[in-house]
């Protein structure tokens, strides 16, 4: 069956018979969750099946943001909590195979809690290289700040995720680590070189460019093009993302509500759809914002179908785990390298 190149959130912990009938009608690509659609491991079970059911698809992606630390929208009392990705650099720094086994570890547990919920996909890794400087939006989230450790790093956390079954998706693509200002309320604009953001901000991105799914960064990178950010730059993506990085999997963007974008919810996803992302990412709930987003998506054909497939078929059955164990190493290894949880 045909499905719309846009993947939605939803307002609440149920579907309202309104968001049922838009989905039915409308049939979104997948599904994205927040805290707000969150109360207990039964009910966000129950919500998976429900919006899967909706379009009548009982392997329609849904995803999350799952990445410990402050971002973490499963959490206690039912969830465990996970660490930073500063945590898994500071590691490193001490013993590089202990920073790589403790960040394969700790994807390898949440993937454990999403799969038990019905949820396919998490968007990690982050590949992003903070500078001094930059606003705190990535902060520890961050791996570290040498392009070739913070690969290693998202490396050996898309290995935990795909050994416990779910997706990874690379974030934020072309890079987000310079950004001075937070893209959920203002429009970042990064002066570098071409030749730097090069050596640095894509270089981490490049060691990666064979996972199945990726997230564009709202930001202007003016040495490439001046007028518009990566998300809506048919220049950024052609030549950086799909060209010097070299990534040919599912590119979505990253929220089309996010106020660093210009014009309507109508005039944003139609620039993100014209510039050559595959996929319209719609977080926040608002009905009569999907419904606009609907309007501007193109059914999934062609190359964005392709990929979409591929993408999905990649994923793997969850290997065999002990998770007391895995969780016992992992704090033992955060615990020995004196850094908290």
């Amino acid at each position: 069956m045909t499905t719309r190149a846009f993947i939605t959130g939803v307002s609440g912990l149920t579907l309202t018979a309104e968001e049922r009938a838009f989905m039915h009608a409308e049939r979104p690509w997948g599904f994205i969750l927040f805290k707000r659609n969150i109360q207990t491991p039964e009910q966000v079970t129950a919500l998976v099946i429900e919006l899967q059911e909706s379009i009548n698809e009982t392997d329609a992606p849904v995803l999350i943001d799952q990445e410990g630390g402050r971002v973490q929208r499963f959490g206690p009392p039912h969830w465990p909590a996970y660490p930073p990705g500063a945590v898994f650099g500071t590691l490193y720094d001490i013993d590089r195979k202990l920073g790589l086994a403790a960040a394969r570890l700790s994807a390898r547990l949440i993937a454990a809690d999403l799969i038990d919920l019905g949820v396919t996909v998490d968007c990690l890794p982050l590949a992003d290289v903070p500078v001094a400087g930059a606003d705190a939006v990535i902060g520890n989230r961050a791996y570290g700040t040498e392009p070739g450790k913070v690969a290693a790093i998202a490396r050996a956390v898309t290995e935990g995720l795909e050994q416990g079954g779910v997706l990874p998706v690379l974030k934020h693509i072309p890079g987000h680590g310079r950004a001075t200002a937070d893209t959920h309320f203002r429009l970042p604009v990064v002066g570098t070189s071409r030749a730097e953001l090069e050596r640095t901000d894509f270089a981490a991105f490049q060691p990666l460019a064979d996972l199945p799914m990726a997230m564009t960064a709202h930001v202007v990178f003016s040495a490439l093009d001046p007028a518009q950010p990566a998300t809506t730059s048919a220049t950024i993506i052609e030549q950086v993302i799909r060209g010097s990085i070299g990534f040919q999997g599912l590119l979505m963007s990253d929220d089309v509500s996010m106020n660093a974008l210009a014009g309507s919810i109508a005039e944003r996803t139609g620039a993100i759809v014209s510039a050559g992302c595959d996929m319209v990412l719609h977080c926040n709930g608002n009905l009569d914002e999907m419904r606009e987003v609907a309007r501007q998506t193109p059914v999934l054909s062609g190359k964005a179908l392709e990929r979409a497939k591929r993408a999905l078929a990649s994923r793997k059955a969850p290997q065999p785990f002990d998770r007391a164990a895995a969780r016992a190493e992992l704090d033992e290894l955060v615990g020995r390298a004196g850094v908290g949880a």
